[in-house]
């Protein structure tokens, strides 16, 4: 988590924060990355196939020809933060795949703890050995904590879907959340953070729609409810999601999956404001952001829409 330290650093530098300021930004940093630590463990793994009746993992077998699903991301698609495989989010979207098909599911994640957009292509690398029918990719936090412009990570999301859908894998991303939400970070490095990572989720599902794939606003659709029950929602770290996070996460990610594996039957999908109340930011701090991305890249055209 010493990205939040580098996210406070570089706009105490270009903000031209100094004396007590600065070391209040960084000062909030430290104390975040204090109170959530490293992860303890690695994330859980639970790969293999899921049938229809929910049992699962089986050994991977090409029998009955399953539906290949694979997921790709950072921690938070390798579920960091559970306490058992069977929370992990893969494993809920795979069991509700194979149902919702009513077809065996076979689960390969490829998904790393602290991945950011440009570790996507060795994951993507990976799985085209056997290509998957259908996959999710959450995707974003550690872009904006390792200060990756937005221009930046939306490239190379584009790049990394098109090369899934040249392989024929119909593909639903899973938007940068909202790092608003944490707790531990306090004001004003939450509101640096929020609009920051409110812009990338922005910009991800302009181009994902673009591409003809699914994108999930996860900090529209999930925030409200992270900010109102955060002991339910948080995991012990206060960072990653717990299981009732995660779960609140499929449910909004499952439906997207199933319609681009072809099977959804629980009608249409609900069609969001591009712009949610929650994605509108107030413009002095947006503006600021626009000049960290500058600074460390190119500017964020996304501002002007």
């Amino acid at each position: 988590m010493r990205g939040l330290r580098f996210v406070a650093l570089a706009a105490g530098t270009l903000g031209g924060v100094y004396g007590a300021a600065y070391g209040l930004l960084t000062g909030q940093a430290r104390r975040a990355e204090r109170i959530i630590g490293p992860p303890v463990a690695p994330p859980h793994l639970a790969d293999g196939l899921y049938l229809p009746d929910g049992s699962g993992p089986l050994p991977p077998v090409e029998e009955g020809d399953p539906l290949r699903f694979a997921m790709f991301g950072d921690s938070m698609a390798a579920g960091l933060g559970v306490d058992t495989p069977d929370q992990l989010p893969a494993v809920v979207l795979a069991r509700g795949l194979a149902e919702e098909a009513e077809r065996p599911v076979r689960l390969d994640t490829y998904a790393v703890v602290g991945a950011a957009t440009r570790d996507l292509p060795a994951q993507v690398e990976q799985a085209l050995v056997t290509p998957p029918h259908v996959a999710v990719i959450i995707i974003g936090a550690n872009d904006v904590t390792t200060l990756t412009t937005v221009p930046d990570a939306v490239e190379g999301l584009e790049r990394v879907i098109r090369t899934l859908q040249d392989a024929g894998c119909g593909v639903v991303v899973g938007t940068c959340p909202d790092l608003g939400v944490i707790r531990p970070i306090a004001q004003p490095l939450k509101s640096i953070a929020r609009v920051w990572s409110l812009l990338l989720a922005r910009a991800q599902r302009k181009a994902v729609l673009q591409l003809g794939a699914i994108p999930v606003p996860l900090a529209d659709l999930l925030a409200p409810e992270f900010l109102a029950r955060p002991r339910e929602f948080f995991s012990s770290d206060q960072f990653h999601p717990s299981a009732v996070g995660y779960e609140a996460a499929c449910s909004v990610l499952l439906p997207a999956l199933c319609t681009v594996a072809g099977v959804w039957t629980g009608g249409p999908l609900p069609r969001l404001p591009f712009r949610s109340p929650l994605s509108v930011t107030r413009r002095p701090t947006a503006k600021f952001i626009a000049r960290l991305n500058l600074r460390f890249g190119r500017p964020v055209r996304q501002l002007a829409q």
